[in-house]
Formats: C-alpha cells, sequence, structure tokens
C-alpha cells in the first residue's frame, strides 16, 4: 500500500473536507394540518400524503366506551 511522500498542508485537507458536510433535511408544512412534515412523506401528526390517509401507525382519538 502506498503512503504519501510529504504531509499535505492545512489549506488541502480543508478544501478536500468542504464536501463532507450534512445536508439540511427540506422540512414543509402539512397541507392539512400545517405542521412541519419532512418533503416526500407521511405526516406524522395526521398522517395525510398527497392528500390522502396513507399513515395506518397513527392512531385517532379512542372512542370512549360507555359503560352499561
Amino acid at each position: 500500500m502506498a503512503l504519501p511522500k510529504r504531509r499535505h498542508s492545512r489549506t488541502r485537507t480543508r478544501k478536500r473536507r468542504t464536501h463532507q458536510k450534512v445536508a439540511v433535511p427540506a422540512v414543509v408544512q402539512c397541507p392539512q394540518c400545517d405542521a412541519p412534515k419532512l418533503a416526500h412523506n407521511a405526516c406524522s401528526k395526521c398522517g395525510h400524503y398527497k392528500g390522502r390517509k396513507a399513515d395506518h401507525t397513527v392512531s385517532e382519538q379512542p372512542k370512549k366506551r360507555e359503560a352499561s
């Protein structure tokens, strides 16, 4: 395996590292409930995606059972 002959300068190292940054996620508002959500994903609050109820993990308010 090859080894570097000379040490890389700080400038050269930092120029290489400029592209190694974390991208900011695209956050948009849900058109149904106006909650912030990731783009191209179902809303975690209401479960809608493209105007339809898509997320089945979001539970609606359970109906109270009447005592008989």
